[in-house]
């Protein structure tokens, strides 16, 4: 054959792939999600091998594992006693609360870790939504921004780094800024869930937090999230989203899930000059998990191709669960 271009040359030792690699994946760009509660052991989540719910001495510790492999930056989720829960999700900004206590606690012993904390009233709420709901069954959006802002600078206080609203309040990025910056704390980043999908791969991560919305009263509950949460039909709605979390004071936008999503990934980068991140949720995550133990798939390979194809869509940071196990492979 009379071939003037052959891609294979490119291909052809290990040396010269490596050479022209478009992409690449390292440890630093991995936001590992944990979860903490309030009890005296660290307890397993069934329906995601491998995560496990830490107590604050725990956490402390795998923090430090994960520091040590490379990782900077972690993101914390609250597992909260029913006994505090409410309609209101008032626990969310006690400033003696697990996330504040269990921040401070890390930037004591780990002051350089990067802590990303998580702002909705989910898993504070007996409702199980992210915002207030009203009695005739409405998910109150402007109330909630007002809570919102609380959480957000009790987390600040704390020593958050990095806020991330996922609660997909209508102005809550531009709301939870100016609350900061009124109170001091203009250096700290709001790292958004710009394009967060109403989703059926949440299931585990609402199993781990005991979030999913449900009546514990005579009052109508939403039986999901899809009145605030994007419809996962929608594409061209993830830039206004972008735009508008741009315009009030995001610092990174973030699309979730991430695998199911790597064309709104693609897009934003496109339309934005911000970072992006991904977010590889427990839903696939415990799929991945499913298949390995079966002898279905290669684990390894699997996740790191997984963790690749959100940097070859655009994203810059990828929160996931898989952060340790891949910062040891990429070793």
């Amino acid at each position: 054959m009379e071939l003037t271009y052959r891609p294979r040359r490119l291909r052809r030792t290990p040396a010269l792939r490596s050479m022209v690699r478009e992409n690449t994946l390292s440890a630093s760009d991995f936001i590992y999600p944990l979860f903490v509660h309030e009890g005296k052991e660290v307890q397993q989540i069934g329906a995601m091998p491998g995560a496990s719910r830490w107590t604050i001495d725990a956490l402390v510790t795998e923090v430090s594992r994960a520091w040590n492999l490379g990782i900077r930056c972690v993101v914390l989720f609250p597992k909260i006693s029913e006994a505090l829960k409410t309609e209101g999700g008032e626990e969310s900004f006690n400033e003696n609360g697990l996330i504040p206590r269990a921040i401070k606690r890390l930037k004591a012993e780990l002051p350089d870790m990067t802590i990303m904390t998580d702002v909705a009233l989910d898993p504070y709420s007996s409702d199980g939504h992210d915002g207030i709901v009203s009695a005739d069954g409405v998910v109150l959006n402007d109330e909630t921004v007002d809570h919102l802002c609380k959480q957000a600078i009790a987390q600040a206080k704390a020593g958050a780094d990095l806020i991330g609203p996922s609660d997909m309040m209508d102005g809550r990025v531009g709301a939870i800024r100016e609350a900061l910056d009124d109170e001091g704390f203009e250096n700290v980043g709001i790292i958004s869930y710009t394009a967060k999908y109403s989703s059926a791969y949440y299931g585990p991560f609402r199993e781990a937090l005991d979030s999913a919305p449900r009546s514990v009263t005579s009052k109508p509950i939403p039986k999901d999230k899809s009145t605030y949460q994007m419809d996962p039909a929608n594409a061209r709605e993830a830039i206004t989203e972008a735009q508008l979390d741009e315009q009030e004071g995001s610092d990174i936008l973030m699309v979730k899930p991430g695998l199911a999503y790597l064309d709104i990934i693609y897009r934003l980068r496109q339309e934005s000059e911000l970072p992006i991140a991904a977010y590889n949720v427990s839903g696939e995550y415990s799929m991945v998990k499913a298949a390995a133990a079966k002898g279905w798939i290669d684990e390894k390979a699997v996740v790191l191709e997984t963790l690749l194809s959100f940097k070859r869509a655009g994203a810059d940071l990828i929160l996931t669960y898989h952060a340790c196990d891949a910062a040891k492979w990429l070793q």
